[in-house]
Order: structure tokens, then sequence, then C-alpha cells
């Protein structure tokens, strides 16, 4: 069954290399549309219990079909152990840790049972302050924590190329491990794990996982996200 509702958008990308750089993703159906107006799938009131994904290219697929983004196959294998969830797919393309501040009010109007936070790395690829990086993930965390204190946060951690410096890379390392332990969410150590550097795993950028790499990035999430899932099958997060 296929459940999984994206939030389709599009944006201009700013800096080369950032998650979102490259030639357009030819099957980005919000291409060419103000972005108050692209479509957007809504959710229908139902018992079901939501994880929603908020994110950047890599949550969007980019240069993939949707539904061979990590966050589907989450959805399928749901799906196959009888749970009682909904995958939603909020990830933009070219999003930045201020960008998704911004939007984060408008994606809350709809209750979440688990929140996968996924942002950043275009923060580090251009080269964006990385305490203001940090401020901005806080402020996202204390916004999902502010809406519902029982919704279950995991943060995934990112990792980027040494062009900024070794001292910025290694700051922008540590920035998801300190932000998890200081908050006590969950986090999932590298999402790109055992993807990132391998060119037959990820598309001409060399930046986007093929279809083949975002079946390893599922399984990275699924380490940290299916445990929660299985625990909380009969018992889930209140909703205001």
């Amino acid at each position: 069954m296929y459940k999984v509702l994206k939030f389709s958008y599009f944006l201009v990308f700013l800096a080369l290399f950032a998650c979102g750089e490259g030639k357009k993703q030819d099957k980005t159906s919000g291409e060419g549309k103000d972005e108050s107006t692209d479509t957007i799938e809504q959710v229908e009131t139902t018992d079901e219990k939501v994880i929603l994904f908020f994110g950047n290219s890599l949550t969007a697929a980019y240069g993939l079909e949707t539904e061979q983004g990590f966050p589907n196959l989450i959805q399928q294998r749901i799906d196959s152990l009888g749970l009682n969830y909904t995958v939603i797919n909020s990830g933009l393309s070219g999003e930045t840790t201020s960008g998704g501040l911004n939007r984060l009010d408008w994606v809350l109007n709809q209750d979440v049972d688990i929140f996968v936070l996924e942002l950043g790395a275009n923060d580090g690829l251009r080269g964006i302050p990385l305490d203001k990086s940090r401020e901005n993930l806080q402020k996202i965390i204390d916004a999902v924590q502010e809406k519902n204190p029982e919704t279950t946060i995991i943060l995934a951690g990112m990792q980027i190329p040494p062009n900024m410096g070794l001292e910025y890379t290694a700051e922008f390392r540590g920035m998801y491990s300190d932000l998890a332990e200081e908050n006590d969410i969950l986090l999932i150590p590298f999402l790109l794990e055992g993807v990132a550097g391998e060119p037959e795993l990820n598309l001409e950028d060399g930046i986007h996982p093929t279809a083949e790499g975002q079946k390893i990035v599922a399984e990275n999430v699924w380490d940290i996200l299916g445990p929660t899932v299985l625990m909380e099958k009969t018992e889930g997060p209140s909703r205001d």
C-alpha cells in the first residue's frame, strides 16, 4: 500500500555542490510553480500515527521518482510489518536550516508522532557559520517539542567534504551528536553511511544517492527508527 504523501517544491540552488546543485531534476512535479501554489496531498484524518521526514533533497529523492526515496522505502517496510503509521515526505531540494525553520510552522499544522530532522548539509556545503546552523536546528527541535512534548525526534547526522577546512568539517560532524545529547533525542550517526563516496551508489553529481543508494540510506534510518516504531506499535505518543 502506497501511503507516502509528498510536499513538492522547487528552489533555485545557490551553491556549487549543495544538495540540490546541478541540473534540474527531470521528474520534479512542482517545477515552474510558485511555492505557495504547489499541490499538497493532504492527509485525511485517520487513527494512524504519522512519521514526518523533514529535510532537503536527500529526503526529497532528488533525481529519482519519489517512490524510490528512502521515506517511501520506510513506508513499504512499515506496511509489510502491519504497523499503523503513515509516512509524510516533507523534503525540499536546496533547503537549509534557515529555510526549514521558516516553513516549520506550516508543516506542524498536522499531528506528528515521529519527526525525522534531516537538515544541515546545504549549510555545511555553503560554509554557513555553524553557530547559526546549530541555532536553527535547536529552534526546530524546540518548536516540535513545544507543539507536542510526546513527539519522538530523530536527528539525521551528516558529514561534509573538507572543502571548508578540517576544523569546520570536524565541528560540523560533531554538531549533530552534540544536539542529540543535549536534547536527549535519537541520532542517526551518518545518514549516508555506506553511500557517500561510492560512485556506483550516487548520481552523476556525486552527492545524491541512486535508487540502490537509497536502499542503503533506508537501512541506516531503520536502524534507529525501527526499534522506536516497533516499541510504539501498541502505544504511541499522545496528540494535542
